[in-house]
């Protein structure tokens, strides 16, 4: 079948160049923008008089009838054509005859298909936001349920200092609070409008192009027409975006995978999001945050394959940036399918306390407290540090923590210590003593959930 540019050539192309050079497998995802930038295009051009608004009307009108059909399933795309840009032009002109061969006045396909991922990556973003404060509003949630749950806090995954469980978990509120006003920002250099930049040079014909850019909602137009149309930064922003986002989403995997563990067992996760094995009848794997985990490396390679992409490419349009959309389309996958199992697995998560608290006592993370109990009484902290640390060394050797020691055994490393001790390197008075803003103590913790719940309120 010939194809709609013939003209310098015959338009006919070898069946696996036609396969090679197509896109339509994957860019018909986005015919909902494509459909809706077009109809845009031609309310403008007949406002501008370069078509007669009957004309305008009648295109308008043919593409609601295109879009609701796809949409019914009474139409389907027919893969044969080159892109989703070349089918609808395609099943247009088919209905409407030369009227429908109007439609692709003063605009290029290079104008049209970086249109269509500004808009479809304009909508994704907003999806993807509703889901990172979804798992947001769930982290909070379970940090109120486990505001008073002692735990370790690691530094080199060793037993460093108590806090809470809400404050861990809170950790990675913030870190997701981050990346939403990334994509948030990102946003700004999303939604800006490149039609009408044509093939590289604009074009003759007298269009409105803020016409345009408002019909669809953007906040801008691409100041100089090469730009436009050439490069795909605000794909790489959402690309680099979406992996700092999946980086933290791993991280989190990883701690769920250790603390379902029978080495730790901090929590367990709820059937629905683990697996069993085959042969062996007493396992429960993390399979869901194991994968999470590992798709990081998808949405990381996604960003990588577009970087290289655009690195040597001289401007403006080169065929190179047809590889921008699956390696966008694969990111906005993933990133949405590991929000959608990550935000349940978080909320049907249990945490177990007594385990928590055991393995604290037996971190000896209170012992930076002991020191401190002689710092107050006048001890050098150096001093301090060497006693603390001779005590711990005894607690190891005799199976003890610092709460059963006996007084007489902390009198015979110094006379300071008194009955206060006890209170001194309690966990959970060592938590409330964290008072510094941002810190472990209770406190601290209610005003960064405040904190979370009220940037989650603002957007």
């Amino acid at each position: 079948m010939a194809k709609m540019w013939a003209g310098r050539t015959a338009g006919e192309v070898d069946r696996i160049a036609d396969d090679f050079n197509s896109s339509i497998g994957f860019d018909q995802r986005m015919y909902r923008q494509d459909i809706t930038g077009s109809m845009a295009h031609a309310a403008m051009l007949g406002a501008q008089k370069i078509i007669s608004e009957s004309e305008a009307e009648v295109l308008i009108d043919g593409l609601e009838t295109i879009l609701a059909d796809l949409e019914s399933g009474k139409l389907e795309i027919d893969l044969s054509c080159e892109d989703i840009h070349m089918f609808v032009e395609q099943e247009l002109t088919a209905r409407l005859g030369d009227v429908g061969k109007k439609l692709h006045t003063a605009r290029s396909r290079n104008d049209q298909v970086a249109l269509d991922m500004r808009m479809y990556l304009r909508d994704e973003a907003e999806t993807i936001l509703k889901k990172i404060r979804a798992l947001i509003e769930v982290l909070a949630e379970q940090a109120k349920a486990n505001r008073d749950v002692i735990m370790p806090g690691y530094t080199h995954l060793q037993r460093a200092q108590p806090i809470t469980f809400a404050h861990h978990l809170l950790a990675y509120a913030m870190m997701l609070l981050r990346d939403a006003d990334r994509f948030t920002d990102a946003m700004k250099r999303i939604n800006v409008s490149p039609i009408g930049s044509c093939a590289l040079a604009g074009t003759t014909y007298d269009t409105d192009r803020w016409f345009e850019a408002k019909k669809l909602n953007f906040n801008d137009i691409c100041r100089n027409s090469i730009d436009g149309v050439s490069d795909r930064d605000f794909c790489v922003e959402f690309l680099s975006n979406a992996a700092t986002m999946m980086m933290h989403l791993s991280r989190f995997s990883e701690e769920l995978i250790l603390w379902s563990s029978w080495e730790f067992k901090f929590v367990e996760l709820s059937d629905a999001y683990t697996t069993g094995s085959s042969i062996m009848p007493q396992k429960k794997n993390p399979d869901m945050a194991e994968l999470i985990r590992g798709k990081t490396g998808r949405v990381y390679g996604d960003l990588m394959a577009l970087l290289t992409t655009l690195k040597g490419l001289p401007l403006a349009y080169n065929k190179d940036m047809q590889e921008d959309k699956e390696s966008v389309f694969d990111a906005v996958d993933t990133v949405k399918m590991c929000l959608d199992v990550m935000i349940p697995m978080i909320a049907t998560m249990k945490p177990l306390p007594e385990n928590m608290k055991a393995a604290a006592q037996k971190g000896f993370i209170n012992a930076t407290d002991l020191a401190d109990y002689l710092v107050k009484k006048g001890l050098p902290f150096r001093s301090a540090y060497k006693i603390s640390g001779q005590i711990v060394a005894r607690c190891i050797a005799e199976g003890q923590v610092l709460e059963t020691l006996p007084l007489e055994v902390y009198k015979a490393y110094s006379e300071l210590f008194d009955e206060d001790l006890y209170a001194d390197i309690d966990l959970w008075i060592c938590v409330k003593k964290r008072i510094s803003e941002g810190g472990a103590s209770p406190d601290s913790v209610d005003a960064q959930i405040a904190y979370v719940e009220e940037k989650l309120k603002n957007g």
